[in-house]
């Protein structure tokens, strides 16, 4: 029997992993079930049983993916040692972390704001999913510590900021934009970040 590539591996995860945001922007979580999940990737339950054992092995390879990619987009506003780069000012690191999350929603082809409400919901009652969802929580908050630090050493935050509490109020803004985004469809990047800058100033 010929052995299955990573490659192929990885391709079917990812199949399964899409037809999972789907069924979830779809149905909600709750009424979301592998049976749907099965039908909407278009595999055999067999298939799709090999990779995942149920719904919260996708939502933790989905978490653990860190699919949003949000933690990267963050990480490379900030210079490495000895570049040229210069450390973004916070409403242009907001705009370009929201950004992002549209443009990655585009690509993908689904609703990720409403997903990641979903998916917050879901840890509010959930403790397995809270286990599953809270490091990447807590990456992206890091993340923002590094960048609050950058931007402490490059003079755009005063010298006496403390970077933890900075990287707190600018990990909640993103909840807050997705919140509004869903809400009242008002709310574009550019616009959040200008608010932002106006309330900085």
């Amino acid at each position: 029997m010929p052995k299955i590539s990573e490659e192929h591996r990885a391709e079917k995860r990812q199949q399964i992993i899409a037809a999972m945001l789907r069924c979830v922007e779809r149905d909600g979580f709750h009424k979301t079930t592998m049976a749907a999940v099965v039908e909407e990737s278009g595999l055999s339950a067999g298939s799709v049983y090999t990779y995942f054992r149920g719904k919260n092995d996708i939502i933790r390879a989905i978490a653990e993916s860190g699919l949003t990619g949000i933690a990267a987009a963050i990480q490379r506003l900030i210079p490495e040692k000895g570049s040229d780069q210069t450390t973004p000012p916070p409403e242009q690191a907001i705009e370009t972390a929201t950004q992002h999350l549209l443009d990655l929603a585009e690509e993908l082809g689904v609703d990720l704001p409403r997903i990641a409400l979903q998916t917050w919901a879901e840890a509010a009652r959930d403790p397995e999913i809270h286990a599953v969802m809270a490091p990447e929580a807590r990456r992206i908050r890091a993340t923002w510590r590094t960048y609050a630090e950058s931007a402490i050493e490059s003079g755009l935050v005063r010298s006496d900021a403390d970077p933890e509490r900075i990287a707190m109020v600018l990990t909640g803004l993103l909840p807050g934009f997705i919140l509004q985004r869903i809400m009242m469809g008002d709310v574009t990047p550019k616009v959040y970040a200008a608010g932002l800058a106006d309330l900085l100033s």
